[in-house]
């Protein structure tokens, strides 16, 4: 059984990928921010923030499909 703390995490989680795809990375960040707040070692959650910061940076194309592509290593 998931504890309350872990229900709210995925369900800032979800809200943020959710945002994510519609390639509303503002929002997606606070969402993330909001999961990272309850656990700050969430990988994932971590993960997404990073790349959401990135393609704030740089948009990607109007065909994206959600895939992040690695360009440096």
């Amino acid at each position: 059984m998931l504890s309350e703390e872990k229900k709210l995490l995925l369900q800032y989680y979800n809200e943020g990928i959710d945002l994510y795809f519609k390639k509303d990375f503002q929002n997606a960040i606070i969402k993330f921010q909001k999961a990272l707040e309850i656990n700050p070692s969430d990988g994932p959650s971590k993960l997404q923030y990073l790349r959401c910061v990135e393609y704030i940076k740089n948009p990607p194309p109007e065909n994206w499909d959600g895939v992040f592509t690695m360009v440096t290593k």
